[in-house]
């Protein structure tokens, strides 16, 4: 750290750093000693390329640490790292063990580059390689999605993609993600994390499931965008109940009305409302078009099924569903969603009783 100690009133704060650091990389060490991973080591290079990066700029800390203990933080096949200014470790004096942990809240094992991280919507959450302890998007601007203004449990990311290699991502953070432990002494420390990760936030939690909801997000942005404010405003609402009782819901349809005016008394019959517009499969106007009258299209509520209409508009050979004309054929496409644009909500009589 000859660089980083440039000025002389730095260098006892790097002498104590670099000792927490080495307690940290031991205490790492022996774990992995007594619990082999089955993960392919770092390529040295990597992980090198990555402290150059992160020295660069004002975080030799953590480009310490990737040195001496890369497996610490660069554990999964796929990593994203925010790492801490070194003026933020200043005042802290924490044991080592509550120190890796804090280290261990800032990397979630897949790969975020800023392109991806800011796709997501606000209150969006990221496992992290604490166990049960998430960060959430909590800064964003939605229409933009710019970088500089982006933010993680309210900490500005200051550095987006500061290192990009390979299956890591890098991205420097202006402080810490958690209350930090004030003293060695304090045992009972452990990480707070941002009340929306305990309850409605879409949680995130491997990289498949981030690639999922990065679609979703995309859809609601969009519908957002695009005339369908109301219903996208609800299906954001019911979202992560659906993905629960669907974690497998790799395809989607979804027949968006314009006009979704629909008051319910209840957020179960709300939830049943909006399920009753999602059909399990992808299908494209060109494939709708050529169903025969009558055909059955099952949707996210059992026993629920929308029948092709065609005949409610002959004089324009229209294609309608439960008697709605579809306005707005694949107004939004992808590899697995379809969201077509309908002239109004399918009625509460065509639902199953409950």
């Amino acid at each position: 750290m000859a660089d980083s100690c440039s000025h002389w009133w730095h260098c006892p704060f790097y002498f104590a750093m670099s000792i927490t650091l080495a307690l940290i990389a031991i205490s790492a060490s022996i774990h992995l000693n007594q619990t082999p991973s089955p993960q392919t080591p770092l390529p040295h290079n990597l992980s090198f390329a990555a402290s150059l990066a992160l020295r660069r700029h004002g975080f030799a800390a953590t480009a310490t640490l990737l040195q001496i203990s890369p497996e610490l933080l660069l554990s999964s096949p796929e990593t994203t790292l925010f790492a801490i200014r070194d003026s933020a470790f200043s005042n802290i004096s924490a044991h080592p063990d509550s120190m890796k942990q804090l280290l261990k809240y800032h990397a979630c094992p897949f790969r975020l580059p800023m392109g991806e991280l800011s796709k997501n919507l606000n209150g969006t959450c990221f496992s992290t390689l604490v166990p049960r302890k998430s960060i959430a998007i909590t800064g964003i601007d939605p229409k933009q999605g710019r970088p500089s203004s982006t933010e993680i449990n309210n900490v500005l990311i200051t550095h987006p993609d500061l290192f990009l290699g390979g299956p890591i991502s890098i991205h420097g953070v202006l402080g810490p993600f958690s209350t930090l432990p004030v003293n060695e002494t304090d045992r009972d420390w452990e990480i707070t994390q941002p009340s929306v990760c305990n309850s409605s936030g879409i949680k995130i939690s491997s990289a498949g499931e981030f690639k999922n909801t990065v679609e979703w997000n995309r859809i609601v942005s969009f519908m957002s965008s695009n005339g369908f404010v109301s219903f996208a405003i609800r299906l954001r609402s019911v979202l992560d109940g659906i993905l629960v009782d669907y974690p497998d819901l790799n395809t989607v349809t979804i027949f968006a009305p314009l006009d979704f005016l629909f008051v319910t008394p209840s957020w179960p019959l709300l939830d049943r409302m909006v399920r009753f517009h999602m059909v399990p499969q992808r299908l494209t106007f060109v494939e709708l078009a050529p169903l025969p009258e009558k055909s059955i299209l099952s949707t996210l509520v059992p026993g629920g099924n929308l029948v092709i209409t065609r005949n409610a508009y002959p004089e324009r050979r229209a294609v309608a569903v439960n008697g709605v004309e579809i306005v707005a054929p694949d107004s939004f496409t992808s590899e697995h969603f379809v969201v077509h644009g309908i002239a109004g909500a399918f009625t509460m009589e065509e639902l199953p009783s409950m």
